[in-house]
């Protein structure tokens, strides 16, 4: 009787210890970028909770911060987190070599572009759910065209016409971003109009002629046309400028329309706001298309299963079509074929993402895992362009110097001569 009372007690005891551990799988950590969409998802996360029972500890931090963060933990296997949000283009390939994302094999993807996907997945894997997409286009002033009695530009030598008659003390006729590493995205749109690459097939290639002619164009049109002290902004410098009405044309993504029209932060009423597609060049019209931001699971995490609901929830067309009623630019196709959320959005923004989900190129930046590095030394490229507005003897150069060194990083990866 001792015999079957002891044997009674340990079941029930590894029946508590059972349900405790169930108990405290019902929680998870999700880490968020400070993001239009991050901040929706927090301030729905409640929601989740109550219909699933499961607790979410959430943080929100910048995107350098998170990178960070998430690099720090992986790397010392000291992680907690089980979901987070993630920059394909700048950390996918690090991510992923270094194990880091838990392979999405039950993920209906099929509301997703291929373009879109191409950075989600790693051979027959996908690793990722894309979250938000942008394209470059142009952004411009409709009454100072309409003042100057110009069309909207449609290719770069009608860009550079239209910065010319509109440039002015009071008024910077164009803007791009201008600042090193930060310019880098917003170059590549150039640079494939041109016919060029910043790789190909694993090689560095931006010194070839193409390249370096729209590295010239991007600075002989910040140099002569852009706000001062431009090699010094980003967009976060170039879009109050706008607001306060001192920028005529503005091309970078897609996603900054809500705020540039936010009625609490511009001095330019939203009808005065144009958006059009990016302009052709002399080659083509392949704008980017890029997922900037997507959501993964963690290798390392324990709850991988509340991290899937959780994960779900968080892409689900229900939150996307949210996304999309607040000016986000989402990646689900469905949400950008719906009649109702469509009479709600500016038809620039589905004109122009019509466009680029069909002719776009999926990267705005060398795919690479040293993306951050390769940025800087193209960044100097950008710099040295604007500061001699396009004419620089040195820039060819530069470049082949800059190529080399980036090929030093590709095969130090292991990534040189591959896709």
């Amino acid at each position: 009787m001792r015999k079957l009372q002891v044997t009674a007690l340990a079941v029930l005891s590894s029946l508590c210890l059972s349900t405790n551990a169930m108990a405290q799988t019902k929680e998870i950590r999700v880490l968020l970028a400070n993001h239009p969409y991050g901040d929706l998802l927090k301030a729905a996360i409640p929601e989740f909770e109550s219909a699933t029972g499961i607790k979410v500890n959430a943080e929100s931090l910048q995107e350098g911060q998170l990178t960070t963060k998430l690099t720090t933990e992986f790397a010392t296997r000291s992680s907690s987190v089980d979901v987070f949000m993630t920059r394909p283009l700048q950390e996918g390939k690090m991510f992923y070599k270094n194990g880091w994302y838990e392979p999405l094999s039950s993920f209906d993807f099929s509301d997703y572009p291929k373009n879109v996907m191409s950075v989600a997945s790693f051979g027959p894997k996908s690793y990722l759910v894309p979250l938000v997409t942008e394209w470059q286009v142009l952004y411009y002033r409709k009454d100072v065209f309409k003042d100057a009695g110009i069309k909207v530009p449609a290719n770069f030598t009608e860009l550079e016409a239209a910065a010319k008659k509109i440039n002015s003390d009071s008024l910077a006729g164009f803007a791009s971003r201008g600042k090193g590493a930060a310019a880098v995205t917003q170059l590549s749109s150039y640079v494939y109009n041109y016919g060029g690459l910043y790789l190909d097939n694993g090689v560095a290639v931006f010194d070839s002629k193409p390249a370096v002619e729209a590295t010239r164009f991007y600075g002989k049109m910040l140099g002569n046309y852009g706000p001062k002290g431009v090699t010094s902004m980003s967009w976060e410098n170039i879009m109050p400028l706008f607001q306060a009405g001192k920028v005529a044309m503005w091309t970078d993504a897609s996603v900054f329309y809500g705020q540039i029209v936010d009625p609490a932060k511009t001095q330019v009423a939203a009808e005065n706001v144009g958006i059009a597609n990016f302009p052709a060049g002399p080659k083509m019209n392949s704008p980017f298309i890029v997922t900037s931001w997507g959501i993964a699971i963690s290798k390392q995490s324990k709850n991988k299963e509340l991290a899937l609901k959780f994960l779900e929830w968080a892409t689900s067309k229900e939150l996307a079509a949210k996304g999309m009623l607040t000016n986000i630019t989402m990646a689900r196709s469905s949400v950008w074929e719906d009649k109702a959320i469509l009479a709600k959005v500016n038809p620039g923004l589905v004109e122009t993402r019509a466009y680029a989900a069909k002719n776009g190129n999926p990267l705005d930046r060398p795919y690479m895992s040293a993306v951050g590095e390769a940025r800087d030394l193209i960044g100097e490229l950008v710099i040295e362009s604007i500061n001699t507005k396009g004419e620089s003897a040195n820039l060819e150069k530069m470049a082949k110097e800059k190529v080399a060194k980036v090929n030093e990083m590709l095969q130090d990866t292991g990534e040189y001569g591959k896709q």
